[in-house]
């Protein structure tokens, strides 16, 4: 009766373990953070690599696209603090200068870069007063 009661013990300590971290390597893998341009660039290094979602406003005249493709190159503001972004593919239609954006890929030493699909552009809001950021 003692050694039926340890080997359930045992499996049970077993599959704690197993499932623990595999809930825990999951979890690590799927994290996105939720930062502000000015929050992200206030310490750059820490957030190197990371995935994130990377929230702050099109700098006026700073997009640029490559002729006869889809790679774009363009600068994001909050606060003050600005990093270049870079993507390649379709931006919405309602990405343009100042347009309020949140970006999602990885922060590298040479600037943002947006993964696929990685823009959305927020539409402005009828009732907000016009040049208002939010």
């Amino acid at each position: 009766m003692q050694h039926k009661a340890i080997k359930i013990a045992a499996t049970t300590v077993v599959l704690v373990f197993a499932l623990t971290g595999l809930l825990w390597s999951t979890l690590r893998e799927g994290t996105e953070y939720y930062k502000h341009v000015d929050e992200v660039m206030g310490q750059p290094e820490s957030w190197h690599g990371k995935r994130l979602q990377l929230h702050g406003f099109v700098v006026r005249d700073s997009v640029l696209r490559k002729r006869d493709s889809l790679e774009y190159r363009f600068e994001v503001e909050n606060k003050g603090s600005v990093v270049p972004a870079f993507y390649t593919g379709i931006v919405p239609d309602t990405f343009k200068d100042d347009a309020e954006v949140v970006l999602k890929g990885t922060l590298r030493t040479d600037g943002f870069h947006v993964a696929p699909n990685g823009v959305m552009a927020k539409c402005p809001s009828k009732y907000e007063p016009k040049g208002a950021k939010g």
